[in-house]
């Protein structure tokens, strides 16, 4: 939908593209994301029920939303443990040891090994994690020693 000219209303600022993640309980993502990788709240709206309706996060300079699921209301669910992942969030770092610092600390945290951090033949330091939500993650940075 395109803006008049003369509308005076401002949107936030977001990036062209953000995912958005059913996540239960999502007041314990928060947490984690926070702890993981260093995820900033920006947005925050609990339901009356105590649920999480919506939360906004920055994470390595972009941006994840998320809820808890509500199947009163939408139909999305949480991810299935050891099913396979439809969606893969990529998160790119300036260092080989980004890549490999947050791979330890986040496994550390309850994270569980895809694939274990190794400079691969497209020349990046790569790994992937499923978080123990059940959602997975990729980490990307050049390619190191």
């Amino acid at each position: 939908m395109a803006e008049s000219g003369n509308d005076q209303r401002k949107s936030p600022a977001r990036p062209p593209v953000a995912p958005y993640l059913t996540v239960s309980p999502a007041s314990a993502a928060i947490a984690f994301y926070g702890a993981a990788f260093g995820a900033i709240q920006k947005a925050l709206m609990p339901s009356l029920d105590g649920r999480i309706m919506h939360c906004e996060l920055s994470i390595n300079g972009g941006t994840i939303m998320l809820a808890d699921m509500f199947p009163e209301f939408t139909q999305t669910r949480t991810p299935l443990p050891k099913d396979f992942a439809t969606v893969t969030i990529s998160l790119e770092f300036s260092s080989a040891k980004e890549v490999d610092d947050t791979f330890t600390r986040v496994t550390a945290m309850g994270a569980r090994e895809e694939i274990a951090p190794s400079n691969t033949f497209w020349g990046t330091r790569f790994a992937v994690l499923r978080d123990p939500f059940g959602h997975r993650w990729m980490l990307n940075g050049p390619a190191g020693s």
